[in-house]
């Protein structure tokens, strides 16, 4: 397979974790607000993780073998971004993430998308930076517990995911300043 073909193993990855997205959401649908059942919760835990977890393999695998392509730049950013955003929104129903949160998060992902392709129209890249690298791991964690949601072993799973969405809302605020002002200060050179 050609490595630079738009099929290779990375985007093929990256489709994978864009495919995964409306399962985990119908996974996690609740008319009326009722809460997620068990079953569903744990299967819709274990799908998120296992596609968040592609997100590491795409990357390396791009980087290692020389497989970056331009879908590959474009779709793995909006796959990480479907993936976090659609499954918290649908934790708001159930009352497992309080929708403030949500409309941080959700607003800060759709800025920094939208400062990258205006950036992007002028000729500039605004790589990705270890703040936002960093808000991605710790709201995967947070989201993936609060889809879990329920006691396991004695461990307050809805807590441990409102403590790492929490300290991920904090750099999903950071770091959206910081392309911002990178992006203001790329305009004004």
């Amino acid at each position: 397979m050609n490595g630079n073909s738009r099929f290779n193993p990375p985007n093929i990855l990256t489709l994978f974790r864009i495919l995964t997205v409306p399962v985990v959401v119908l996974l996690l649908y609740t008319p009326d607000g009722r809460d997620i059942p068990f079953s569903r919760s744990l299967a819709a835990m274990i799908l998120f993780t296992v596609s968040s977890l592609t997100d590491l393999f795409d990357g390396y695998i791009a980087r290692r073998y020389q497989m970056v392509t331009s879908l590959g730049k474009l779709l793995d950013p909006l796959a990480d971004k479907l993936l976090v955003c659609a499954a918290i929104v649908m934790l708001i129903p159930s009352g497992r993430v309080p929708a403030w949160m949500v409309v941080i998060i959700v607003g800060r992902e759709i800025g920094v998308t939208a400062l990258r392709g205006v950036a992007s129209t002028e000729g500039l890249v605004i790589a990705a930076s270890s703040l936002g690298k960093a808000k991605t791991v710790l709201l995967s964690i947070g989201v993936g517990a609060l889809i879990l949601n329920y006691p396991i072993l004695g461990i307050d799973v809805h807590l441990l995911g409102m403590l790492f969405l929490v300290a991920g809302l904090v750099l999903t605020a950071w770091s959206g300043m910081d392309y911002f002002f990178r992006f203001v200060k790329e305009i004004f050179k």
